[in-house]
């Protein structure tokens, strides 16, 4: 066997060994802000043909709940459902509770980039209309948007409690999101496109593959990026992050 042969089946071995019990496998690369624009217009995706949503998130301004290994969050999507999530990560797929995957809205997935790979367990249940914007404004308690069954999976995964009266509301993130192809790349992309109140913007590029896939998805999703010029950004910032630390520097502006 060659040594390249070998090389390649040793990654394969290691990626396989990272995502055992992991349904399904999301590969995301953001793009800073320069480059922006021309990869929207490489692919004509304009505000005219994307799904637009408004992300709010729920935190303390010391982001006790992300540095816990834990988002809350709600979505506004224009024209469609409205929902809220929780996410605990990182998990151990083996120790997450078969009984949670009679949730249609419960996820067990890996999200990797160039930097590694993180598995999460979240589970997303419906928000009636109007709910959202109730919150928001303060005449209904964020515990609103949270379900029984939400408290519970954070406490069961994360062995974590929400104190929901220390939380406060950080957002809306402005989002727009696409689904597109090209001819040189064998998946369909997703990219998703979130403003932030400052204007700075930022743009994330993803796949989902199954898991066998794995590997081969991470290697050749990054090199269709270099073949289309992509230039990636080399911090790897995820949106999350990006968001909380910005509106959370904004509440403390505040006090």
């Amino acid at each position: 066997m060659s040594n390249s042969t070998e090389r390649g089946a040793a990654t394969r071995d290691q990626v396989a060994n990272q995502v055992v019990g992991v349904e399904a496998i999301e590969i995301k690369v953001t793009i800073p802000d320069a480059q922006i624009d021309p990869a929207l217009s490489r692919y004509g995706l304009t505000v005219d043909n994307d799904e637009e949503r408004y992300i709010y998130f729920f935190d303390t301004p010391g982001l006790a709940l992300f540095k816990a290994g834990m988002i809350a969050r709600a979505r506004r999507i224009v024209g469609d459902a409205h929902d809220s999530t929780v996410k605990f990560r990182p998990v151990i797929p083996a120790e997450v509770p078969a009984s949670w995957q009679e949730y249609e809205g419960f996820k067990l997935e890996a999200d990797a980039s160039e930097t590694g790979m993180v598995k999460s367990a979240s589970l997303t249940m419906p928000v009636a209309k109007g709910l959202i914007k109730q919150v928001v404004a303060g005449d209904k308690a964020i515990a609103k948007l949270f379900t029984k069954e939400q408290e519970e999976f954070l406490a069961t995964i994360g062995q974590q409690h929400i104190d929901y009266g220390s939380l406060r509301v950080l957002g809306p993130l402005q989002a727009h999101r696409w689904k597109f192809e090209d001819p040189a790349c064998p998946w369909r992309m997703t990219a998703e496109l979130w403003n932030r109140a400052d204007g700075d913007r930022l743009l994330e590029v993803s796949i989902k593959v199954p898991v066998v896939q794995a590997a081969v998805g991470i290697a050749g999703f990054m090199a269709f990026l270099a073949e289309a010029g992509a230039e990636r950004d080399l911090e790897q910032q995820t949106k999350t992050r990006w968001a909380l630390e910005y509106h959370a520097g904004l509440l403390n502006q505040s006090h």
